[in-house]
């Protein structure tokens, strides 16, 4: 199925309730309000995923939307394998994930590139043998004082955080959006300009 107005869009974090809430699992936070943008509804599927198809709106793209059932560090297996099924390849692949070096409240988009340290990203780029995929990086902040960030990573958003986590979740899907619609180029100028 390597029809070009299909996009796989893949939400990192770590799977299991008690890890839902957490700055981690931002991306997968993302990803459930792209989800509910275009009304579709996860279901295990055999690519170690929990899935979900639909499209942007009638007629529009085809998006195959996945949360891997693996931990945020080996995420790269199950973002391949989706990839193979659907034969989706890497440059209309989206990764969304959290990002330590980015403020609360920040979106950047970019495509190819390092891992900046992010170890999701830093897997799906061994599974894929290539980093040419497009990421929609969503800022969670430094963590307070002398605070260790992987500890930090895995705390759940703080009371004023939580009050504007639903607008954050919103752009990064909106963003998504973009990316799709008009390029990547164009949304980086969306997105990246100072915010009103």
């Amino acid at each position: 199925m390597a029809d070009e107005n299909v996009w796989l869009v893949a939400g990192l974090g770590n799977p299991g309730p008690g890890y839902a809430g957490n700055r981690h699992n931002v991306g997968q936070m993302a990803l459930d309000e792209l989800a509910d943008q275009i009304g579709a509804r996860f279901s295990r599927h055999r690519t170690t995923t929990m899935l979900a198809e639909g499209r942007l709106r009638p007629g529009g793209p085809k998006l195959v939307l996945i949360k891997p059932m693996s931990y945020m560090n080996t995420s790269g297996g199950p973002v391949s394998s989706a990839a193979k099924y659907f034969g989706i390849p890497p440059e209309r692949t989206i990764v969304l994930h959290d990002d330590l070096d980015l403020p609360f409240e920040t979106i950047r988009l970019k495509a190819d590139g390092g891992h900046g340290g992010q170890n999701g990203v830093r897997d799906i780029i061994k599974a894929l043998g290539t980093p040419q995929f497009l990421r929609v990086r969503i800022g969670i902040g430094r963590p307070p004082g002398r605070q260790d960030p992987a500890e930090y990573v895995l705390k759940d958003f703080a009371g004023a955080e939580r009050a504007r986590l639903s607008i954050v979740l919103g752009d990064a899907a909106d963003a998504v959006q973009d990316v799709i619609d008009d390029g990547l180029t164009s949304a980086q100028q969306r997105w990246h300009a100072p915010r009103p």
